[in-house]
């Protein structure tokens, strides 16, 4: 199927919701991770998300040239023509863009989309993410709106993320302490800024202990009872039940009660990145290792094109990384929601 329309992004969400599940959001890099997080959405019956990046738009665009608009661009180019032969439905997404790389991602993109539009067009992307989690909340809030606007004009549904999420991501850093958690005070100022969706969909990243990078089960802390706090908080205030979309960020280490209670509170959307990366990478690892004397040319020999040909374990790289991608449908119970 073609990548999805605003329409059907806005019909997967409210599925998601409705039928407490959320999507796998897979962060791609390259085309071959693109079809690998196809295949494994496609294996698993399940509708998706796949994203991009400022460092995987980057590298999208060619290691010497690093230009994030660039790169998501071909990377939408690319995923719209591949997509098509999938037997469901992807949105595309834009991940973290911190304040100092607005002016170089989201608000360019965002340019692109809205001309598009104008002239009779589909947006480039169905959602970018403002992460504002390094600013003060009401600066945070500030920018959200202004970029809110915006993409409501592209019909594009921004993501936005209130409180800290702790570890590192394409050279963020923040500390893991108390900062962590959402307060329901955060959640309230949020929808006073942002609205019900009057002033354009969005989805809601509140942090309840999420850790970016690599970390055993049960290290990390999280407390998903935060988000049922933000959801009481606000319809106790307004009289609004569940209004917000929440996305789970820094899920890597997650124990599988913590992803249920956390979709049961509201989570339609979880990132998956460090978890594919390694089912990408090992395969391939495991494969020169085999094949030692094949992929390199060992004492002056020849080695072996059929081994040191990038499709040889390519092809492996993409089959694990889209085995990976079932299993995060699995847990977060999409998978044959399609």
């Amino acid at each position: 199927m073609p990548v999805a329309t605003p329409e059907v992004y806005a019909e997967m969400l409210d599925k998601a919701k409705n039928d407490s599940f959320a999507y796998p959001a897979i962060n791609v890099s390259s085309s071959q991770t693109l079809n690998a997080a196809l295949a494994g959405f496609a294996e698993a019956g399940s509708d998706g998300i796949i994203q991009v990046s400022t460092g995987g738009a980057e590298y999208f665009s060619g290691p010497t040239v690093k230009n994030m608009v660039s790169g998501s661009l071909a990377f939408a180019a690319f995923a719209q023509e591949v997509a098509k032969k999938y037997p469901i439905n992807v949105a595309l997404h834009t991940d973290h863009c911190p304040k100092d790389k607005l002016d170089g991602f989201v608000r360019p993109l965002l340019d692109a989309s809205a001309e598009r539009v104008r002239n009779g067009g589909l947006p480039y992307f169905q959602s970018h993410m403002w992460d504002g989690s390094a600013v003060p909340l009401e600066e945070n809030l500030q920018i959200a709106e202004e970029l809110l606007a915006r993409a409501h004009a592209a019909n594009i549904i921004l993501e936005v993320e209130i409180g800290v999420v702790g570890g590192e991501e394409d050279g963020v850093e923040a500390e893991i302490n108390d900062k962590l958690y959402t307060t329901p005070e955060d959640a309230i100022a949020t929808v006073e800024a942002l609205g019900f969706g009057e002033k354009g969909r969005y989805l809601t990243a509140l942090t309840f202990g999420n850790v970016h990078g690599v970390y055993k089960p049960g290290n990390v802390k999280l407390r998903p009872e935060v988000l049922k706090a933000a959801q009481d908080a606000v319809a106790e205030r307004f009289g609004k039940e569940r209004a917000f979309d929440f996305v789970f960020h820094g899920g890597s280490g997650s124990l599988p009660e913590e992803i249920s209670a956390a979709v049961d509170y509201g989570v339609v959307k979880m990132n998956v990145d460090t978890d594919t990366q390694y089912a990408f990478t090992r395969p391939v690892a495991g494969h020169m290792l085999q094949n030692y004397d094949g992929v390199l040319k060992v004492d002056g020999e020849v080695g072996n094109k059929k081994a040191y040909d990038p499709r040889a374990w390519g092809k492996a790289a993409e089959a694990g990384m889209a085995a990976r991608v079932v299993e995060a449908c699995q847990n977060l119970r999409s998978a044959g929601t399609h």
